[in-house]
């Protein structure tokens, strides 16, 4: 079963294009806070606390190496959200599948019109 209170914090903290901008470069593969911070006009402070709202939800984890904090996206937070667009996309392909061989049904089957009508006699 899905953790639907995970899946609303993940999709809240993805909802802040900082946030969104961190997981991206994350995805290239880790990062310390001052090089997540170089392309935003941001306090070090406030690019911390975006990376401590990505590490709530499970997204990103970060370790202390050295005196630098190190940040990197954690596969599992990406799964939760993953699995819970795939299962919404399943529905939604069984749907469209249903109407494409109720509307193939219908392009084999057409209505037949007749053209018997009758003129009245003038």
């Amino acid at each position: 079963m899905l953790d639907y209170p995970r899946i609303d914090n993940c999709f809240r903290a993805l909802a802040e294009p900082v946030r969104r901008a961190i997981v991206e470069r994350l995805a290239s593969g880790p990062a310390n806070v001052s090089a997540l911070a170089e392309p935003f006009d941001l306090t070090l402070a406030a690019v911390v606390q975006h990376v401590q709202v990505l590490e709530q939800c499970g997204l990103v984890v970060s370790e202390k190496i050295g005196r630098s904090r190190v940040c990197r996206v954690d596969p599992r937070g990406l799964d939760l959200v993953t699995t819970w667009i795939d299962q919404r996309r399943s529905m939604v392909e069984r749907q469209l599948d249903r109407l494409g061989a109720l509307l193939a049904e219908d392009d084999a089957n057409p209505p037949k019109i007749s053209n018997s009508k009758k003129r009245k006699k003038t």
